[in-house]
């Protein structure tokens, strides 16, 4: 389990291959199949005609083509046998190991190389779909400036799955003309379905919540857009009917520097960290995104409204870090921890600190091994930050 980072394009070609052994940034792959076609030559020379070990040099190349590039097998795959031929030569006529041996260092040394190429493309194939899921996930989770909206932020994206880069899990904050709205949410189910419902949420968000003045007409646009895709994918045969997605909904109105709204979807309430202790914002549920069938009424969104003293954070999870268990099967009691460790250092309600805290201490509940891909997200206002501004202390990403 770890925090995903942003990936980035790199170089192409070999030198985007990484290297197995590095020092100092300059590869020393090389070092191991020398060391050992030296000591292969040196231990035949040192052993009694009846322990002959010269026809292993056959093993140098295949050493080469597991740590090395091409060109630096194949360098291997030549001085393998160049070598043979060196050291046999100068043996006694009945020592000498003879033609057979030679072909099997020669032949092995071509297995080698080719074994080799197929490995670097292998590897360049995997470069290339992995800078393809940074690229993706750096559009679902676009990376966001400090201080952006007048907000210290911070947030940390744990993967289940340790070769994970993309998932369901979703975040943002968008400035508009009636405030800065932030959402966190959670698309049930995994893969790529999963992401493509979270791009369209956050796609209608970035719009709505720049244009709409009601924090409610966001959510009820991003319910359309969610059932817009649905339809769509099931008209494609791709998509499950049940498809839902829990959020929370958070409205900074400009015109109150204290005051904050909430709508909570089907997702847990978040809470409220300051340096004076913890408390949960109140209470009022709305159905899931997507679920908005199951209520025939049709009746308003709840909107939460609270006040934010100086100093409080707000702090959102999704469930990867309430459900996470330890080796009893007991949850993770997140709002007591943090209350705990409020108590011991105010200090941790800062963005930073605060996830970098929930974000240990989930790893260490759970030994590691989460069940969820788990998100957590603290936001705050920024003292003295205007829209877009960057002056926004200690704000940032953790990247793992």
């Amino acid at each position: 389990m770890r925090a995903v980072s942003d990936g980035a394009s790199g170089l192409k070609g070999d030198a985007r291959r990484q290297d197995l052994l590095r020092v100092r940034g300059r590869s020393v792959a090389w070092v191991p199949p020398l060391v050992l076609l030296v000591g292969i030559v040196v231990v035949d020379f040192h052993t009694s005609s009846d322990f002959r070990v010269l026809s292993w040099i056959v093993l140098v190349p295949g050493i080469a083509a597991a740590i090395c590039g091409v060109r630096g097998t194949a360098v291997f795959a030549v001085l393998a046998p160049a070598t043979y031929v060196a050291a046999d030569a100068v043996l006694p006529h009945q020592y000498q190991a003879g033609l057979p041996d030679l072909v099997l260092a020669a032949l092995g040394g071509v297995l080698a190389t080719a074994a080799c190429v197929v490995r670097v493309r292998g590897e360049r194939r995997m470069v290339h779909i992995q800078d393809v899921a940074a690229t993706i996930r750096r559009t679902v989770l676009r990376p966001l400036p400090p201080g952006w909206g007048g907000l210290e932020h911070a947030a940390v994206y744990l993967a289940a799955d340790s070769e994970a880069r993309v998932g369901g899990d979703f975040y943002d904050i968008q400035i508009g003309l009636h405030g800065t709205r932030v959402i966190l949410g959670d698309v049930q189910g995994k893969g790529l379905g999963a992401v493509e419902v979270a791009a369209a949420l956050l796609g209608t968000f970035r719009e709505a919540g720049y244009h709409e003045p009601d924090l409610a007409a966001v959510a009820l646009r991003m319910e359309e857009r969610l059932q817009r895709h649905i339809l769509m994918r099931e008209a494609l045969g791709r998509e499950e009917r049940d498809r839902f997605a829990t959020a929370v909904l958070i409205g900074f109105p400009d015109h109150e520097p204290e005051a904050v709204e909430a709508i909570v979807l089907g997702h847990d309430c978040p809470l409220v960290v300051g340096p004076d202790g913890v408390r949960h914002l109140p209470p009022g549920h709305g159905l899931p995104l997507g679920m908005a069938e199951l209520d025939p009424l049709g009746e308003p969104l709840p909107v939460l409204h609270a006040r934010l003293r100086p100093g409080e954070t707000l702090l959102m999870t999704t469930d990867g870090v309430t459900e996470a268990r330890d080796d009893d099967g007991a949850f993770y009691p997140l709002a007591a921890d943090v209350t705990a460790a409020v108590a011991a250092d105010p200090g941790i309600a800062r963005p930073l600190r605060l996830v970098a805290f929930v974000r240990e201490r989930t790893l260490r509940h759970c030994g590691g091994h989460l069940a969820d891909d788990t998100t957590v997200f603290a936001v705050r206002r920024s003292a003295g930050a205007g829209k877009g501004g960057g002056n926004g202390d200690g704000n940032g990403r953790l990247r793992g």
